[in-house]
């Protein structure tokens, strides 16, 4: 919603106005082409053209039709230069202003007006909210003809900025403040910062993480390792005979029902490594018996389904695309809808893994990992995310901060790493 004593014109005035800025640096006295569509975005456009052609800016517009709204009209009227038409014989400029549509598409652009687009692609291309020919809310996967290199969104981000394959349309995304009072429950991904422990630390304080290992047991040694690395003071790893660390406590089968009722364990992973099947389902009860924070990954996400909501607990689920159609086939929408829909459904925060990670919450906050490291598409990463968030939640406090900092942790090891990264170097010193 709009604050209050802020018309619609005074908004389009500023949404122009940080076009108008954004374009001036990005051209840096080159000259730059507008291309206005027929609504509100083609108005902001217009703004856009006659504040640098104040500045000197040599500024051509070409508009795709005539302005269909007041707010549009009457900033095509304030523009005195000429309005070309756009189509194949529009010559482009070392910048092109994309502010056809924005917002509020309800189907792609046609195939004519797509190769026109295509045309500038060797301009360098600024996008006004969203890039032409996608859809702002994600639910639609429509690519843009023309991508961006820098995207300014005007108030709040919006979905298509954080959600493939829009986002990889869309470049750099800045946020333009004009005035609007948004509800944002999304926001994007924090910067990880890795903070010390306090001198009254010890090793119970910083956490203590129990990980069942399944029958692959390299899979739950990684999720051992990287809790212990990303900060759990201890960790068991139970069922396996060898861990990757002598730090790591190894225990066999019989002793997970003790160390369930162990006061000191503060999180507990099930699922890197372990098939569907009785006996995960036997551990999985007994820890949701436990009444301990979980953190469930891969086949015990399913396995934990029927009772995850009868009894409110601390809990992170870690699916993938293939996991979660799995365990939640009903829910449609964009990720960022469907993610949502699975935390309320489950009364646990849900971390929807992909090269677009979505970080949902029950009471409807929502983090996105756009951009996060290609890297990561590599086998056993996903158990090295299901050990740092038992470390984060093992900590104590919010289950939804808790799965944030571990994405962050996961996104920062692989940027540190880069090329030739294997699921082991992100837990290794």
């Amino acid at each position: 919603m709009r604050d209050p004593g802020t018309s619609l014109a005074e908004l389009m005035d500023l949404a122009g106005a940080a076009v108008a800025d954004i374009a001036w640096r990005m051209a840096a006295d080159a000259p730059i082409l507008i291309l206005c569509g027929p609504g509100n975005n083609g108005g902001d456009g217009y703004v856009a053209a006659r504040l640098l052609a104040e500045r000197g800016v040599a500024v051509r517009v070409a508009a795709s039709g005539e302005p269909t709204t007041k707010l549009a009209q009457a900033a095509r009227a304030r523009w005195t230069g000429a309005v070309e038409i756009l189509d194949a014989r529009t010559t482009p400029a070392p910048l092109v202003v994309d502010a056809l549509f924005g917002v509020g598409l309800s189907r792609p652009v046609s195939d004519e007006l797509a190769t026109i687009l295509r045309g500038f692609a060797d301009a360098r291309i600024l996008a006004v909210d969203v890039p032409s020919g996608v859809d702002s809310d994600g639910a639609s996967d429509w690519t843009p003809p023309l991508a961006a290199d820098v995207t300014l969104a005007l108030g709040a981000l919006k979905p298509a900025h954080v959600l493939l394959p829009a986002a990889a349309g869309c470049g750099r995304v800045l946020l333009a403040p004009i005035g609007v009072a948004a509800s944002r429950t999304m926001r994007s991904l924090p910067r990880w910062k890795e903070a010390a422990p306090t001198p009254s630390a010890h090793k119970f304080t910083r956490g203590m993480v129990l990980v069942f290992a399944g029958p692959m047991r390299g899979a739950a040694g990684l999720t051992a390792a990287a809790a212990l690395r990303a900060g759990a003071g201890y960790v068991v790893l139970d069922g396996a005979e060898r861990a990757p660390f002598s730090a790591i406590i190894t225990e066999s089968d019989e002793k997970f029902g003790e160390r369930l009722d162990d006061p000191r364990v503060g999180a507990v992973v099930i699922g890197p490594g372990f098939p569907a099947g009785d006996e995960l389902l036997f551990d999985v009860e007994a820890a949701l018996d436990s009444g301990k924070p979980l953190v469930l990954d891969a086949a015990a996400i399913a396995a934990a389904l029927p009772r995850l909501s009868e009894t409110p607990r601390r809990a992170i689920l870690t699916p993938h695309e293939g996991e979660f159609a799995k365990a939640f086939p009903q829910l449609y929408g964009s990720k960022i809808d469907r993610a949502k829909a699975a935390a309320v459904r489950t009364q646990a925060v849900v971390i929807y893994k992909g090269a677009d990670t979505i970080v949902a919450a029950p009471d409807g906050r929502v983090a996105a990992a756009w951009p996060g490291s290609p890297w990561l598409a590599t086998a056993g990463s996903g158990d090295v995310l299901a050990g740092a968030c038992g470390a984060m939640l093992a900590r104590g406090g919010d289950a939804f901060d808790a799965a944030v900092a571990a994405v962050g942790w996961h996104i920062a090891q692989a940027a540190r790493i880069g090329p030739g990264l294997v699921a082991d170097d992100l837990v290794r010193e």
